[in-house]
């Protein structure tokens, strides 16, 4: 009964807060203030962009502002139907200046979430050389997971996941999953310090060192909550 009483009065005193909250912290810590492809990768970003998944609009919104201030560029095309319906996917074209070997479809929550990973990443290796190019293996595929003939389908399936070969500085340098993940160190520890900067934006990340199906690559999708292999 005292359990009860308390978590009431806990209930009570949040709903009490919220006019203060949404007045008073700081955007990115706030869980009703909209999403920012900048906000750090803390509790209430992921929380901001799990519910993005059932919000079309707000995530577009999102996009649209990430668009305006130079983040990405994308266009919108139309939706499909058959055994993998997409809803209004979206066709990455580049990262700001990070371009692509060639554009990729997805669903917006990817989107986000994939904005949010190379500007993070952008940040992050700011001081070594910035980032040229990600070059990657596609998103959209209408296919059960591992191409099994039964089975669930694959997040690719829904153009919820994309996967990362590899990567280009401007200062030349190119970094390969299936060639520096272990070796020379400079590039492992690049790559490696790479993947876990993906884990904090996308539901899950899959590397090398998950199975050998993913050796050539990382598989950042949107199942789950962050899952990090």
């Amino acid at each position: 009964m005292k359990f009860l009483a308390v978590l009431l009065i806990t209930i009570v005193a949040l709903f009490a807060a919220i006019p203060w909250i949404k007045q008073h912290l700081p955007a990115q810590y706030n869980p009703f203030a909209p999403l920012a492809v900048t906000d750090p990768p803390n509790i209430i970003t992921r929380y901001k962009l799990k519910r993005l998944a059932t919000d079309p609009e707000a995530c577009l919104a999102v996009m649209t502002r990430a668009r305006d201030e130079g983040w990405v560029s994308f266009r919108r095309t139309d939706s499909t139907q058959g055994r993998c319906p997409l809803e209004h996917p979206l066709v990455i074209q580049r990262f700001g200046s990070v371009q692509l070997n060639t554009p990729f479809l997805a669903s917006c929550p990817l989107a986000v979430s994939s904005v949010m990973f190379v500007t993070a990443i952008q940040q992050h290796h700011a001081a070594i050389s910035p980032l040229a190019r990600i070059d990657h293996l596609g998103s959209f595929a209408c296919r059960n997971i591992y191409h099994r003939e039964q089975g669930r389908l694959s997040e690719h399936a829904t153009a919820d996941a994309w996967d990362i070969a590899g990567f280009r500085l401007q200062n030349g340098e190119r970094i390969s999953v299936i060639d520096n993940w272990r070796q020379p160190q400079e590039k492992a520890v690049w790559l490696q310090q790479t993947f876990q900067q993906s884990c904090r934006y996308f539901g899950n990340a899959l590397g090398p060192e998950y199975n050998a199906a993913h050796a050539n690559h990382f598989h950042l999708g949107m199942r789950g909550f962050a899952v990090c292999r």
